[in-house]
């Protein structure tokens, strides 16, 4: 798998970092989350990950052609908005050892393989369906 850089978010001893890869898909390098967070309800399954970043990691989007790094809607479980104001992102743990070399990762952080079509969808203005979808009462 090749990656691109497209930024970072780093404060002492934080780097957060986002990439593009040659199969469409990013990668979101961020804190670990384990399942039983409180703060986020996850179910996570095998072979799959969750890392927490800063909102701003995504503007970095704009580098790969997107025309925003605002998303205008969160999905569960790819996307959660924290009480902190942090993005929990959910994907496909990396495990890919050519790609992970690229990285400088640490031992508190990890890495998720995001398809760029479900960032793309997150950062479209939600459809009257969304819209519905939300309105209707939990059972």
């Amino acid at each position: 798998m090749k990656l691109r850089f497209l930024g970072k978010d780093s404060k002492v001893g934080d780097c957060p970092t986002l990439y593009a890869t040659d199969r469409d898909t990013y990668l979101v390098q961020g804190w670990k989350i384990i399942s039983d967070d409180p703060r986020v309800k996850l179910d996570i399954p095998e072979g799959q990950t969750a890392v927490e970043v800063p909102t701003e990691l995504f503007e970095h989007l704009k580098k790969d052609g997107l025309p925003s790094g605002e998303f205008k809607r969160l999905e569960d479980p790819l996307m959660v908005l924290t009480p902190g104001g942090t993005y929990v992102v959910q994907g496909l743990e990396v495990t890919d050892p050519e790609a992970l070399s690229q990285m400088s990762i640490p031992h508190y952080e990890t890495v998720v393989e995001v398809p760029k079509a479900a960032i793309t969808a997150l950062l479209e203005e939600p459809r009257g369906a969304d819209l519905q979808r939300r309105a209707q009462p939990a059972h």
